[in-house]
C-alpha cells in the first residue's frame, strides 16, 4: 500500500507513524490522560485512527494489554508499521468495525474519540478518511456505546471526548446502552473562552451519580502552554 506523506513522530520511546490523512491532534493526549488505565487493565481503543490514544496510554501507564479497532485500512497499516517498529509487546491492531466487535475477554477500559460531526452537517473535507473521521458516516456514538456495553465487564469504564455541543447525546446514548456517566471535565483554551472539548467517563452497571471535575485550561494569559497541558504531552508536544 503507498500511503502519502508517511512519517514517524516520536512519542516518548515509540515510533509512531502518520500520514496525510491519519494525524493526531490535543485531543488525543487528553483523552489518554482522563482514562489513566491501570497497569493491570486491559484496554481498548475504537476509532483509533493512526492509533495516537493507544500508544500516549501505552507509553504513560503500561496497561497489561492493548488492542485498538480500526475500520480504515491505512490507518490500521499505521498502526501496524508502529507496532512493529516499537517493538510493542501485548498490543494489538484489529482491523474491523467496531460494530462487530468482540474481544476475547471482557475489558476494563475502552477509549474512543470518535467523529465529533453528525453526518450531514458542517462542510466535509475532499478526503474520505477525513470525512469518515470527522463525520459519523461509518459510525455513530451510539454504535460506540453499543460496543463498548458489549465488550467492557461489569464496573468497567468508557471514556470519550467530544464536542460540548454532543454532551447530552452522549449521556443520554451511554445510559441507553447500561453505561452511567460517571465524571466529566470540560477542557477551554482559557477563563475567558468557551470550552473546545469535553470529557467523559460511563461505568457499565453503575449507579446515577455525576462528578464534574474543574475545567482544564490549556493556555497561560500569554498564550503559552498551561502547566497542566505541559503535563499530559510526551516529549516535545
Amino acid at each position: 500500500m503507498e500511503i502519502q506523506g508517511l512519517t514517524a513522530e516520536k512519542i516518548g520511546g515509540i515510533s509512531l507513524y502518520i500520514s496525510q490523512n491519519h494525524r493526531f491532534g490535543t485531543d488525543a493526549f487528553l483523552l489518554a490522560d482522563f482514562a489513566a488505565p491501570r497497569h493491570i487493565d486491559s484496554v481498548c481503543d475504537l476509532c483509533s485512527g493512526c492509533g495516537i490514544v493507544a500508544a500516549v496510554m501505552w507509553e504513560r501507564f503500561k496497561p497489561k494489554k492493548i488492542e485498538t479497532v480500526e475500520i480504515d485500512e491505512e490507518a490500521a497499516a499505521l498502526q501496524r508499521l508502529t507496532v512493529q517498529k516499537s517493538g510493542l509487546k501485548a498490543f494489538s491492531v484489529v482491523r474491523m468495525d467496531l460494530k462487530e466487535y468482540k474481544p476475547e475477554r471482557e475489558l476494563d477500559v475502552i477509549t474512543c474519540n470518535p467523529p465529533y460531526k453528525l453526518d450531514g452537517t458542517g462542510l466535509k473535507n475532499k478526503s474520505e478518511a477525513a470525512v469518515n473521521a470527522r463525520h459519523e458516516v461509518l459510525c455513530r456514538f451510539e454504535d460506540v456505546c453499543e460496543a463498548a456495553a458489549g465488550a467492557l465487564k461489569y464496573g468497567g469504564r468508557l471514556c470519550v471526548c467530544n464536542r460540548p455541543q454532543r454532551l447530552c447525546d452522549m449521556m443520554c446514548q451511554m445510559r441507553a446502552c447500561g453505561i452511567e456517566p460517571k465524571r466529566m471535565r470540560l477542557v477551554s483554551k482559557n477563563s475567558d473562552s468557551e470550552p473546545w472539548l469535553v470529557l467523559l467517563e460511563g461505568r457499565k452497571g453503575g449507579s446515577p451519580f455525576l462528578k464534574v471535575e474543574r475545567t482544564l485550561f490549556t493556555c497561560n494569559e500569554d498564550g503559552s502552554r498551561s502547566d497542566e497541558l505541559k503535563s499530559v504531552y510526551i516529549g516535545d508536544y
